[in-house]
């Protein structure tokens, strides 16, 4: 796709950015001017994104782990931060589970998660993901094209087929985790283009953690572990919640890029 090199064009899409309160109106001109594919389309882009749509959803992708993640309208865009939470799944799919590592990633959305494990496992891995919204599990089949991976609708582990069950060595769930009483605090861009299911965690931002951690234990294989992303604020909570369930867990912490995960092994 061309990339539109009139200076007067970038301060042009850069002020209109800008005044539309983007923090980042110089990146994201950047990435506007190299998706459109013509003045008409990036004149669409820019109004777009000035009204308040992600950038994710304007340009039809969002970049996470060194991918291109396809994500469209209303689905959840993989945050930066998740990195981490990928980072980590990936390093516990070598010796002993690998190769051949059995990965599930729950509430997969836009499968980015999946992906990036996959993309940066030392070996294959056997790679499943789940999430009950139709049109995450659209993006998620095509950003898992090519891995093998299968790819269930349903809500959790419902969603999954039985043979799964006792299997599972590394378990992804970046569930929904914002208390419902804060959802009015999140941007505009998450509270007003992304499904509430996505963000919504319940009273105290644990609800959807209680399922899974309360059904994990019978889906993960000896030795397997559970890893899930919180906020600083919840872990001692979601620590709490996990180790009720019979799983040593243990967190880490990545001050860059704000992110708190957590790792719970089954016996």
């Amino acid at each position: 796709m061309p990339v539109f090199s009139s200076a007067s064009l970038r301060s042009s899409v850069v002020s209109r950015l800008r005044a539309a309160g983007c923090v980042f109106a110089e990146d994201e001109a950047r990435i506007l001017l190299t998706a459109a594919a013509s003045p008409a389309e990036l004149a669409v882009m820019v109004r777009a994104r000035a009204e308040g749509r992600p950038l994710e959803h304007v340009v039809g992708w969002a970049e996470f782990a060194g991918l291109r993640i396809a994500v469209d309208p209303g689905v959840f865009v993989p945050r930066r931060r998740s990195e981490f939470l990928a980072a980590a799944a990936t390093a516990l799919t070598g010796p002993p589970r690998g190769p051949g590592a059995v990965v599930l990633d729950l509430c997969c959305g836009s499968g980015a998660l999946g992906a990036a494990v996959a993309a940066g496992a030392a070996h294959p891995v056997e790679l499943y993901a789940a999430d009950i919204a139709p049109d995450a599990v659209r993006c998620a089949r095509r950003n898992l094209a090519g891995t093998g991976a299968r790819i269930h609708e349903g809500d959790l582990f419902a969603a999954l087929p039985d043979e799964l069950r006792g299997r599972v060595d590394v378990l992804i769930a970046n569930v929904p985790y914002v208390p419902t009483g804060d959802l009015g605090l999140l941007p505009p861009e998450a509270r007003l283009h992304e499904a509430r299911p996505a963000l919504d965690g319940g009273a105290d931002g644990l609800d959807v953690l209680r399922r899974v951690v309360a059904e994990a234990p019978r889906w993960l294989a000896a030795g397997g572990a559970l890893l899930f992303e919180t906020s600083e604020r919840q872990v001692a909570a979601a620590l709490a919640v996990t180790r009720a369930a019979g799983l040593a867990a243990v967190e880490s912490r990545h001050e860059d890029l704000d992110a708190t995960v957590v790792t719970a092994t089954s016996a």
